[in-house]
This record gives C-alpha cells, structure tokens and sequence, in this order.
C-alpha cells in the first residue's frame, strides 16, 4: 500500500513537490484554503479549488469534499485536493508525512506532532523545533539544501532576480480592492502598458515581457498585495513548473526519504 503524503498549500511551489511525490509512486493528498490566492496559476494545482479539476504536465488534481473520496482518486490516478486551511484531515488520514509548502515566510500551524516526518519550505520554521527538516527557498547556492538543524535564511522582501529583473518584475496592489486583469498569462506586455486594475487603479508593466503570473480576475486584495509577474524571457513556458519549484520538490523528497531511513519509519 502506497505511503500517503499530505501537503499543505497548492501553489507553484507546493505543484513541484507534489510531482516529485507523485512519480516516486506515494499518494499526495493537497490541503488548501477556501480561496488560494496563486500569482503562477497555470502551474499551480491548486486551481482545482476554484475549477474542480486542474492538471499541470502530466498530474490531475481533482477537488473532494471529504476523506471518504481519496482513495477512489489515488486509484484513478490523481492528486486529490480538500479545502482545509486548519489540517483537521491529518489526523484521519495519519500520513507518512506533511509538508508544509504554504509558503507564508511564517508557521501556520505546522508541527512534529503531525507526523512521523514533518517537512516545511523556507522561513518561519526551525529544524529539529517545529519541524524535522526545513528546505531552503531563496535563490543562490543554498537552493534547495537540507536544514535538519535551524532555519532556512530569512524572508529578504526582495522577489529573486529572473531575467535580469527582480523588485520591478513582481506588480503590486495599489490599493485594496477588486482585480480586473487587463493582460492574461502567457501574453506579452509592453512597458508602460496597463497590466491590472485594482480599484479602479492601473498598474502598468515597467519593462516589455511576458506575463507569467496574475491573480484570478476578480479576486478581492489587499494593499500591497502581489497580483502579477512579468518575465523579460518571453520564450518561457507559462504551464510548466519552473526550474526553482523542481530544485525545491526534489529537496523535499530526499529530506522524506532521508528521514524514512534515519527513523527508521514504517513504509
């Protein structure tokens, strides 16, 4: 019988682990919030959220509304998907291990108690406290390296340079309010075009690229909030999951199975 993995949040990042756990063969069941607020969404399962069904290369993640639905959806192949920002189903389902791809640069509840094995990405978790391994996210050499003692190195604000651009390819909310998407992914966008409005306030692109991320249309925000993304690479693959998700995917399954062995845990 497959080891069951359960990873919280849906996002881009979290869609790399789970296809690194998916094609080693475990079942990964996804826990989401009731609206996830993904910028990347087309490489990002938890659209099936919203959708009811979402597929990111060769991975379908279908929405179930109870745990009496995963094992049909581990059969047919799929990533099934539960709303649930508390992690109330861990405890029924009582995975191998949780991973905590959240990525909120803060603990949202997650601990050892929830597993054998307890993974978290990034900041806001200490190795060997909140949880057994901790994933290093920030772009440079430590990409992807195993914390097993500590934390990973704090939040810079800073989005990571891609394509030359960093802080002026990530756009921002001005203002609180509803979104109306001007671009969609994938399309170009001209400097000084408008990309998004919120509130009736436009933001326009700062350099010429493509837009590789944008919140769902519609969707109510904060001030300050992150809505869009734009690539000066305009030959990038909008659907595929990015080179920085696979890094950090790959280094959450050698920390599972690095930790499967030291424990000594059942499969």
């Amino acid at each position: 019988m497959a080891e069951k993995i359960i990873v919280r949040g849906g996002g881009d990042m979290a869609t790399g682990v789970v296809q690194k756990f998916y094609r080693a063969g475990l079942h990964v069941l996804i826990l989401e919030i009731l609206e996830p607020t993904a910028i990347r969404r087309s490489a990002s399962l938890c659209e099936a959220v919203y959708d009811g069904v979402a597929k990111v290369e060769d991975i379908v993640c279908r929405s179930v509304m109870t745990v009496d639905q995963l094992e049909d959806r581990w059969k047919a192949g799929e990533v099934p998907i539960l709303i649930d920002p508390s992690g109330d189903t861990i405890r029924k389902v009582k995975p191998s291990a949780v991973i905590d791809a959240i990525l909120a640069k803060r603990n949202m509840g997650t601990n050892k108690e929830m597993a054998e094995i307890t993974i978290a990405l990034g900041p806001g978790f200490c190795a060997g406290k909140d949880v057994h391994a901790v994933i290093e996210t920030l772009r440079g050499h430590d990409l992807g390296r195993l914390i097993l003692q500590g934390n990973a190195k704090p939040n810079t604000g800073i989005p990571g340079e891609i394509g030359g651009k960093n802080e002026e390819r990530v756009l921002l909310a001005p203002a609180a309010g509803a979104v109306t998407a001007i671009k969609q992914i994938g399309e170009i966008v001209h400097r000084d075009e408008v990309v998004f409005s919120v509130g009736g306030q436009a933001v326009n692109a700062a350099f010429t690229g493509l837009v590789r991320g944008m919140i769902r249309d519609g969707m109510i925000v904060t001030k300050g909030m992150k809505i869009a993304d734009i690539d000066t690479r305009i030959d990038t693959n909008v659907n595929t999951i990015s080179d920085k998700s696979r890094c950090i995917g790959g280094a959450a399954l050698e920390a599972y199975l690095y930790l499967r062995n030291q424990f000594g845990v059942d499969q």
